[in-house]
């Protein structure tokens, strides 16, 4: 082992030298800019260098869209404790299986960015980057000597990816975020549940996930935009606004009425019926909402009459009269099964279908015929089963090759990339600035 002094030494050379090599403007290391896709037949972002820096869904969420797609995604973590993810239960040996399954095909880079030997790394590898993707709060990167301007001016290709609460200005921007204060804020539980009943959020992590899916769109419109130019740019990603983007119809409505909207349970505002109907054991789902499957769903579940019902006699008249037309329908279909109705509604090309739970869903035939699924290997966890990509490219696909990584499990390939040798990187994990699984 060195002496304490002798490793100090070293660190201070070391960090000179990565100094140097970050201070200088990036403009590419591979030529002229290539196409994305340029090798035949691989992802289509395949050459496409992103870091990742963040937590539990939103950036990590892109980070996968980016890794599925073909990117090298290099996920930096603090070298303690890495992404909080990584403490979700179930754990086997230390090891989260909802980690490993939401950061597939990812190495990780454990280093500590409050230190400056750590954030020298880190400018050298944004020096290289072709996309940074962070989700932390507006300020963090600037508090650590990384703000995205300093990090655009080092490297001028860079598409800097910030996925924000509230987006990196206007008077919400300092206040935390989480998914379900968004989803509270934007209105989306205002509208979601029955009328009148206690607030209800939407089942999955939506507001993460829709900032996650925009900071993907906006990360190859941003690369697009640079194959034109050749210069990168920040791009500015809001939960609160990706949420409140999502209600298209609402909008429509309070800005073409005034009308405020309220909850409908399963029912849609605009048409009906389009909605959740009991049956005997359970309920199924029917939208019979043009002229021909109304008129198709009449017939096939012997309801004829309600065709020349004034109450019912078109599409508005139907929207206005709802709960009358539901207690019409359920006085029928609450006498059998939903199965018997189904099979009947599939049969007259009536859109209707069944509300599954996640074991149905998970054992879909369906998925399970176009191989949705992928069964991903874990150095610890084994094989593990999660969901692929519904992006499919006939040309280009995705690709699933490995499950999340373990904390620090790439550290050395990556410092090696970047240049250090084996003594460097000796100090600064003695020094607690990296680790290595």
């Amino acid at each position: 082992m060195l002496h304490p002094q002798r490793v100090r030494a070293r660190q201070r050379g070391l960090v000179r030298g990565l100094r140097g090599n970050a201070c200088r403007r990036v403009e590419t290391e591979r030529g002229p800019d290539r196409p994305l896709g340029h090798v035949l037949g691989a992802p289509p972002l395949a050459g496409i260098r992103v870091v990742e820096i963040g937590n539990y869904m939103a950036g990590p969420f892109c980070g996968m869209q980016l890794a599925d797609l073909g990117a090298d995604v290099v996920k930096v973590e603090h070298p303690k404790a890495g992404d909080l993810a990584r403490l979700l239960e179930p754990l086997a040996s230390g090891e989260s299986g909802n980690f490993a399954r939401l950061n597939r095909d990812k190495r990780s880079l454990a280093i500590d960015l409050k230190r400056e030997e750590g954030r020298e790394v880190f400018k050298r590898l944004a020096g290289r980057a072709d996309v940074i993707v962070e989700n932390l709060r507006p300020g963090t990167m600037d508090d650590l000597g990384l703000s995205p301007a300093s990090l655009l001016q080092a490297n001028a290709r860079l598409v800097y990816v910030a996925v924000t609460g509230w987006g990196l200005d206007g008077p919400y921007a300092d206040r935390p975020a989480l998914d379900i204060i968004v989803q509270g804020q934007s209105g989306l539980m205002s509208i979601t549940g029955e009328e009148g009943g206690v607030p209800v959020k939407v089942g999955v992590s939506i507001a993460d996930l829709t900032a996650a899916l925009y900071a993907t769109i906006a990360t190859l419109a941003a690369l697009r935009a640079r194959e034109r130019d050749g210069r990168g740019q920040l791009v500015d990603i809001s939960m609160f606004e990706s949420a409140v983007s999502l209600a298209v119809w609402e909008a429509g409505i309070y800005f073409g009425s005034g009308e405020v909207p309220r909850a409908a349970g399963s029912a849609h505002k605009l048409v009906a019926p389009y909605q959740a109907v009991a049956a005997s054991d359970r309920h199924f789902i029917v939208g019979a909402t043009t002229p021909p499957n109304w008129k198709a769903f009449c017939g096939a579940v012997g309801l004829g009459p309600l065709e020349a019902d004034r109450r019912f006699v078109d599409a508005n008249a139907r929207l206005r009269n709802r709960e009358e037309l539901v207690l019409a329908i359920e006085k029928v279909t609450r006498t059998k099964p939903a199965e018997h109705w189904l099979a009947l509604l599939r049969e007259a090309g009536v859109p209707c279908g069944e509300i599954a739970d996640y074991s149905d869903v998970f054992n879909d035939e369906h998925l399970l015929a176009r191989k949705f699924f992928v069964d991903l290997e874990h150095p610890v966890l084994g094989t593990l089963r999660g969901l692929g990509s519904p992006m499919r490219l006939g040309r280009t696909p995705v690709r699933h090759r490995r499950a999340g990584p373990r904390l620090g499990e790439h550290s050395a390939e990556v410092l090696r990339e970047l240049g250090l040798g084996d003594a460097d990187m000796d100090d600064l994990a003695s020094a607690g600035i990296i680790a290595r699984a």
